[in-house]
């Protein structure tokens, strides 16, 4: 019988990295599919988002460093031609949310979600090759996002034009998240001193007390968008930035009171997303700010997201953690990954276990393997 160990490295290795590096990447336009039909067909799609393909060459490119799957060359020719086709192809600053066959832009909206992913890309692209280039594109995509995004109260827009009056927690988390690794591979302190910003303004933006719970949805002036016990709020997203602010803490250079407010929210963040977001073993789609589940959904992000947090970072007793990782990982990889998928997934489930999804997005594949690479490489004992 295979470990828990062995059963994510056995599916990594001769399942999932073969599909989405092969029927998953369009050797032609040398761009990754955006998603797979259950029987691994590619999904045509009249336009591919930059988000994607940069999530697609990050993992792939961390695959790599870890050395457990070698396709890298692939996402660093992928990564050669997303600068080409997205990076500025209007003339403007920044880069468009997505292209269409005839490799033009079709949506030439400037997306903060999409220009934190590009820059995690850019983050694990130097990591495996040290390229000057890479941080160079890196640095200018940073001052861009400043010039295109940042409000005049703190914060960053979701997007320019924007679509709407709300602002969100969730593109601040994800650049959180690339300037934290960009610190990481670099050791340069230009992306730590903007990931300490950006840290102090969403631990006095993002949350509400008694319990601390993550909001998702703000005013102009980063106050909660619906009166209280009304305001959504996603259990993993609790999982993630609770995962956000203990690295944050690992990275940090010197011990400053940040830390201790860090730590100290990474810590409820977790408590209470476990307390209040999860039903029967599963993580569900959301709830408000005073634990009431509204969605009982559930997709595999989440349960993801949760896992990573287990095997490091998470405030509880190892015995409790190992026990209900190994719990989740049970349920992972017999309802969302089943062996007639081959490598594959189903992303969402109804609550009544029916799924919810008639197609395999390669966007899961980055959630997936931050959890698997915790799992393989920093291994709870028991």
């Amino acid at each position: 019988m295979m470990t828990v160990h062995s059963l994510w490295k056995n599916w990594l290795t001769t399942q999932a990295f073969p599909l989405w590096s092969g029927a998953g990447f369009d050797t032609s336009r040398q761009l990754y599919q955006e998603r797979l039909a259950f029987n691994h067909a590619p999904i045509a799609l009249p336009a591919l988002r930059l988000m994607v393909q940069a999530r697609q060459i990050a993992t792939f490119c961390q695959a790599s460093c870890d050395g457990l799957y070698q396709q890298a060359e692939q996402a660093h020719h992928c990564l050669e031609r997303v600068e080409k086709l997205y990076y500025q192809p209007d003339g403007q600053a920044g880069w468009v949310f997505s292209i269409g066959p005839d490799h033009k832009p079709v949506n030439t909206t400037r997306d903060l979600y999409g220009h934190a992913f590009i820059l995690f890309a850019y983050a694990w692209a130097y990591k495996h090759t040290p390229t000057p280039h890479y941080l160079q594109m890196a640095r200018h995509t940073i001052h861009e996002i400043e010039q295109i995004f940042r409000t005049g109260n703190g914060g960053f827009l979701d997007s320019f034009p924007a679509v709407d009056a709300i602002r969100r927690q969730n593109p601040h988390m994800h650049l959180l998240e690339a300037l934290l690794t960009l610190f990481e591979v670099s050791n340069d302190a230009f992306y730590y001193d903007k990931a300490q910003s950006l840290t102090a303004f969403s631990l006095r933006s993002f949350l509400s007390k008694d319990p601390t719970m993550l909001l998702e949805f703000f005013t102009e002036g980063w106050h909660p968008s619906q009166k209280r016990g009304e305001n959504r709020v996603e259990a993993g997203h609790q999982f993630e930035w609770a995962w956000l602010l203990s690295e944050f803490n690992r990275l940090s250079p010197q011990h400053i009171h940040l830390n201790e407010t860090a730590h100290h929210v990474a810590s409820s963040l977790f408590k209470n997303g476990r307390q209040y977001g999860l039903k029967e073993g599963l993580v569900l789609d959301a709830m408000t700010e005073t634990g009431t589940l509204t969605e009982l959904s559930y997709r595999i992000w989440p349960q993801t997201e949760l896992m990573r947090l287990l095997v490091r970072h998470a405030d509880a007793p190892e015995t409790e953690r190992l026990t209900l990782l190994n719990s989740l990982s049970e349920r992972f990889f017999r309802q969302f990954v089943p062996t007639t998928l081959a490598g594959g997934w189903i992303d969402r489930f109804h609550e009544n276990g029916r799924s919810a999804t008639d197609f395999m997005p390669a966007s899961s594949l980055y959630h997936i393997y931050s959890a698997a690479r915790e799992i393989l490489f920093h291994p709870l004992e028991g």
